[in-house]
């Protein structure tokens, strides 16, 4: 419930603080006396978009602050949950365009963009009149409005949840047939490479391997003869020979030697220990380097094999054998796609049942609501004396989605036999402000907590007509809060609250403000607009018999 808007250097305002009270508000004045500029600020502070040039001339900057209690479990909530602001039961917002047109808004102290309040404002407050296309006349929006009437939340959200399980199937199964299509695209290639890759087999470090035992091959022919020369001299025809006729002619004489000769008896021993310890080295580097003479070109074949597929693929050696498990899985999306394929589809199938199941259940409740609220409507037509005029809310089968697969408009006919059509296409001035009336009153149960302004929504209609709809104003005001901008004073007359706006001029500047009436300046000012600028006694007389009707 909006219950105050303080605006400072607006367009002709200057300062204005209003207050605003549970039930009907009702604002009048002559026109061009600047009640559209009141909105105009009203929904600046909301974020709405509007005049580019708002800031009165003189001033550096142009401000307006509207602040709103909040019932429990008002739907502002939620959108200021998401934007992580914290509230109570008050919320407080302020919003300053700068003479060269930068706006920065606030709610409760807290800085906010443009988008998260003109996303509070649709739980604050819905502006209706002739030309209002954010409500009730915006075509998109009828069949929430529709589903809100029939309080058909839990069915929807078993909709929502049949359809995001839905999406999510289809999304698995279009997704495995991309999988199977490139697949398919490539088979040639995938089978003949993996056909070639595990003909070769290739482990990781395979390549290491394949290198050091080909480069030892190589090296072997040229340094094995040197080894096997190294190996006799260190034999028996060698330095072992040697060694042994050495130790052999020492021992012979080392007991006339007196002991002389036993160090050298001793190291001689471990020279002969050694050789023999050397020649095994020889012996075993001889059996390593010796190969069949093909070894060398099996070795070498397999490294160049290895090294092509690496090269062929782009990837290193060692990840040979991964590439392969890779290109194998890719097959097997192939091979086993058939048997994939049909169980995702039946999982689409299953989903789409489940669906299409509960979106008819949706749709059955819509078409029984849909009824209800065109009697509703004709009972409410009447009154306003469109009780030849036919309310009709169309249901025809839409793109299904997450609310169902039904297209909602509200159509009338303002006479029988006459072509349906939109609200805004069919209705002139006067019948289009009923229509939009008459819908409000019969949606109005949803719209707890909510500010409804409308704006010369009585245009066009006058006498008995004129007062059936300020008494439709009032009952729909009984349980929460209007603001009506009127020309009528039959719709003045049954306000519970009554502001006048007025423009004042002096030689240096014009501004507007806006005045709270009494009961005796109510009475004169429901007279001016019975009578015009001339308020007579008898125009006296016939407001308050207005007022006390």
């Amino acid at each position: 419930m909006l219950r105050g808007l303080d605006i400072r250097d607006m367009l002709i305002i200057d300062r204005l603080e209003l207050t605003f009270q549970p039930g009907l508000n009702v604002l009048t004045g002559e026109t061009g006396a600047g009640k559209s500029i009141l909105l105009d600020c009203l929904g600046f502070v909301l974020g709405w978009r509007g005049r580019a040039e708002l800031v009165r001339q003189g001033a550096e900057q142009g401000e307006v602050t509207a602040w709103f209690d909040l019932p429990a479990g008002h739907a502002a909530f939620a959108v200021l949950a998401d934007a992580g602001i914290s509230a109570e039961d008050e919320l407080i917002l302020r919003r300053v365009n700068t003479k060269d047109g930068r706006k920065t808004a606030w709610i409760n102290d807290r800085r906010v963009s443009g988008e998260v309040l003109r996303a509070l404002s649709e739980t604050l407050v819905e502006l209706h009149g002739q030309h209002d296309d954010r409500g009730l006349l915006n075509a998109r929006g009828h069949r929430q409005m529709l589903d809100t009437y029939a309080q058909l939340d839990d069915d929807i959200a078993e909709v929502r949840s049949a359809w995001r399980s839905l999406s999510r199937a289809r999304k698995r199964l279009s997704e495995a047939e991309a999988l199977v299509a490139e697949a398919k695209a490539e088979e040639d290639f995938l089978r003949h490479a993996v056909a070639e890759l595990d003909k070769i087999a290739p482990e990781p470090g395979e390549e290491a391997t394949l290198d050091t035992q080909r480069r030892l091959m190589q090296a072997a022919e040229r340094i094995i003869q040197d080894i096997a020369k190294a190996g006799e001299a260190l034999g028996l025809n060698g330095a072992e020979g040697m060694v042994s006729d050495a130790s052999r002619w020492l021992v012979g004489v080392a007991d006339k030697a007196e002991g002389q000769l036993d160090p050298t008896l001793a190291a001689l021993e471990q020279v002969m220990a050694s050789l023999d310890e050397a020649q095994q080295g020889v012996s075993a580097c001889l059996d390593a380097l010796s190969f069949n003479p093909h070894e060398l070109e099996e070795v070498e074949e397999r490294l160049f094999a290895i090294r092509g597929l690496a090269r062929k693929h782009g990837v290193l050696a060692d990840d040979l054998s991964d590439f392969a498990d890779g290109l194998r899985a890719r097959l097997a999306v192939l091979d086993d796609s058939a048997a994939d394929l049909a169980a995702l589809q039946a999982s689409v199938d299953e989903s789409a049942a489940d669906f299409g199941t509960k979106s008819d259940a949706l749709h059955r409740k819509r078409v029984s609501a849909a009824a209800a609220l065109d009697a509703a409507m004709s009972a409410e037509l009447a009154p306003l004396k469109m009780e030849r005029a036919i309310f009709a809310t169309r249901i025809t089968e839409g793109t299904p989605g997450p609310e169902g697969a039904d297209d909602v408009a509200f159509t009338v006919a303002t006479n029988p036999g006459a072509p349906a059509g939109p609200l805004n296409k069919i209705a002139s001035g006067g019948e289009l402000s009923r229509f939009l009336l008459a819908l409000k009153v019969c949606l109005t149960q949803a719209d707890a907590g909510l500010t409804m302004i409308f704006d010369e929504i009585d245009r066009g209609v006058g006498g008995a007509t004129a007062d059936a709809v300020g008494r439709r104003l009032a009952q729909l005001a009984q349980e929460g809060q209007i603001l009506v901008v009127t020309h009528s004073p039959q719709v003045a007359a049954l306000g519970g609250h009554h502001w006048r706006v007025e423009k004042r001029q002096d030689a240096q500047s014009t501004t507007s403000t806006v005045v709270p009436l009494d009961a005796s300046a109510r009475v004169d000012e429901i007279a001016r607009m019975l009578s015009g600028d001339k308020i007579t006694d008898a125009a006296r007389h016939a407001a308050r018999a207005l007022i006390e009707a």
